[in-house]
């Protein structure tokens, strides 16, 4: 599944919310990667899905963002959310 994200990095709460685009809030700085690494972190335990089947897909170092998430075998699949 392919969604598109504005991160929020610098925030004081680390979130998601739905909708088209997803917002991220991110307690991380985007210095070092440190804000795409706890966004994927955070849809990775939204997803219920390991940390390795989420991949940006472009936006590295932009607010806006193109994800990648592998759901097969997750608890969306499993009909648990």
């Amino acid at each position: 599944m392919r969604i598109n994200v504005h991160v929020i990095p610098g925030s004081s709460k680390s979130d998601v919310e739905s909708g088209d685009p997803w917002r991220a809030h991110v307690h991380a700085r985007p210095a070092e990667g440190k804000a795409n690494e706890e966004l994927l972190q955070i849809l990775s335990d939204y997803f219920g899905v390991p940390r390795s089947a989420v991949h940006i897909l472009s936006g590295h170092t932009s607010r806006s963002k193109t994800v990648d998430i592998g759901l097969e075998g997750s608890a969306m699949t499993k009909g648990t959310r």
